[in-house]
């Protein structure tokens, strides 16, 4: 919240959004970025909307398009891996959270390149191998192997990686 709201309390922001309001107000909430239904039901419980209004504004939006869980699914995919270098296990998970069916899990994975995948994982590899200050080689590798089963890449292919590094 920014500091204006916080120093007049009178002029406090609006919790709720009225029933005419909201149709609009979500649309753009939709139209900003890519979202699904449960990041849509939590706004909405968030503005204080829920039951049979949910309902009708979750239809209003997955008829005119605003919303597309396929879609959604493999945008996140595509950001989280390459803005945030996430691997596929922890994509898979992020998704599985927001209640996203496995078929689209399944595609929204399908966007990441494999050969991209695995170049990342290098790189992600060598920078932390790099980084990792401690003399026992074992105790480093299990440091990086860790670090990098954190960021959802699978444990074969992490192995893999290490090993071209030594």
């Amino acid at each position: 919240m920014s500091g204006w709201g916080r120093n007049n309390p009178q002029q406090a922001r609006k919790t709720t959004w009225s029933a005419e309001e909201a149709k609009e107000k979500i649309a753009a909430f939709c139209a900003y970025q890519e979202r699904c239904i449960w990041d849509v039901r939590r706004k909405l419980f968030e503005k204080g909307i829920s039951g049979a209004k949910e309902e009708e504004l979750i239809q209003f939006l997955l008829k005119e398009k605003f919303l597309d869980e396929e879609r959604f699914s493999r945008a996140f995919a595509r950001g989280k891996f390459r803005l945030k270098k996430w691997g596929r296990n922890r994509i898979r998970m992020e998704l599985k959270m927001r209640q996203i069916p496995e078929p689209l899990i399944r595609k929204g994975l399908a966007e990441i390149d494999p050969v991209g995948y695995y170049d990342t994982l290098l790189g992600e590899a060598e920078k932390k191998w790099e980084k990792t200050k401690e003399s026992d080689p074992y105790k480093k590798r299990f440091k990086v192997v860790g670090y990098l089963m954190q960021r959802g890449f699978e444990q074969d292919l992490v192995q893999e990686a290490i090993d071209s590094l030594l």
